[in-house]
């Protein structure tokens, strides 16, 4: 009865695609996008010709050695200039918590996004939500079932609309100055195709995914009215083809931009293993991009320390190569992480005095690579 009821909801209004109703060349997959949103997702497309937007996790939040220091930034300190897309996380909300995953009070958050978009910026959200299990099982918890378990007719359904509602409000509360809805890439489930998450493939099904997925949107823009939301589609790395990454996809109606996270590993001065995989990649999901008219970006990637000097130049952009992306997201810079075995230093992009900056100036001064005085200058939501 359980698999019944969800295929007639999947049957249902909730699925109706509305990108039939308009077209997606024009408009983001949400039919009643508030004004900022469809202009956001309009220029972001029409930008991605002349280059990506650099993104980094928390960089207004903390740096290498720095935490909640007024305009801090590490790429502004070797650049002078911020990013154009900044990274921020929603784990915590759901439990009530006042700071997330990494620590930053969600106060702080809010102002931080408030701040980006003041100043012509983007802002993109993660969730690394707990298990619905409970019992202290964190995202990283891979029981079997756990994703049946939110489904509607599931034991854990009303929990998690309850961790739905608090992400509305939190959502809801991120205004403008002439108090409008502040647009945000939503990046929910990421690296599903992994086997980390309880959200991943060695979890739940096919079916039980795509529900998820379809349940969550769907409740966020027609129950909360949430509707300031660029839906991102983010797998891991490694697909090789366009019916790998679709393998779970959720429909055109209910995604914005198609992407994948991938990280350098190995030592790069004795492969190329990372820009040759990365490249054949996003040459795979441009051409669905292209099809179905969708944003594609790389949504995370990096090189924990950076210790080759001249990795942006050299590995970087050889792996995005000539692909029109619209924008590229650096992981955080945690510095110092007990957290790590065995602890070490943890971090994405370069501060003052760090090995690869000099390459990182460069790598800033590329005519396709876009920081926050270049998308100033575009005024994406307008």
């Amino acid at each position: 009865m359980f698999f019944k009821r969800i295929k007639f909801i999947l049957s249902g209004i909730f699925i109706l695609n509305t990108s039939l109703l308009f077209s997606q060349e024009d408009f983001p997959s949400d039919a009643h996008a508030t004004k900022e949103t469809v202009n956001l997702y309009r220029n972001l497309k029409k930008l991605s010709q002349k280059g990506f937007l650099f993104g980094h996790q928390d960089d207004l939040a903390y740096g290498v050695h720095w935490k909640y220091q007024k305009d801090s930034s590490d790429v502004k300190s070797v650049t002078g200039d911020y990013p154009a897309l900044y990274g921020w996380d929603l784990s915590g909300i759901e439990s009530d918590r006042e700071n997330d995953i990494d620590g930053v009070p969600f106060k702080k958050t809010k102002e931080f996004v408030q701040r980006v978009y003041a100043r012509g910026g983007v802002n993109t959200f993660s969730w690394h939500a707990p298990s619905p299990l409970g019992n202290g099982k964190n995202a990283w918890d891979t029981t079997h079932g756990t994703v049946a378990s939110v489904l509607p007719g599931g034991e854990n359904h009303e929990l998690y609309k309850s961790w739905l509602d608090k992400l509305a409000v939190f959502i809801s509360s991120l205004k403008g100055s002439k108090g409008e809805a502040i647009p945000i890439l939503f990046r929910p489930f990421h690296e599903f195709t992994g086997t980390w998450f309880w959200w991943c493939q060695n979890t739940c099904s096919e079916f039980e995914f795509k529900t998820l997925w379809r349940f969550t949107i769907y409740y966020l823009r027609e129950e909360k009215k949430l509707r300031n939301l660029l839906i991102v589609y983010n797998t891991s790395g490694g697909f090789e083809t366009a019916e790998k990454f679709l393998q779970r996809y959720p429909g055109d109606d209910m995604t914005d931009v198609l992407s994948f996270d991938t990280y350098q590993y190995d030592n790069p001065e004795k492969t190329e293993w990372f820009e040759k995989n990365t490249n054949r990649d996003l040459g795979v999901i441009e051409q669905i991009a292209k099809e179905k008219n969708k944003l594609f970006a790389l949504a995370e990637t990096g090189y924990e320390q950076i210790p080759y000097a001249s990795w942006w130049t050299d590995k970087l952009m050889k792996a995005i190569g000539d692909h029109k992306i619209s924008y590229v997201l650096l992981w955080r810079n945690h510095g110092w992480n007990e957290w790590l075995k065995p602890p070490h230093m943890h971090y994405y992009v370069p501060f003052k005095g760090d090995k690869s900056e000099t390459d990182f100036i460069k790598f800033y001064n590329l005519d396709n690579t876009l920081f926050e005085r270049d998308v100033r200058k575009e005024k994406l939501y307008e």
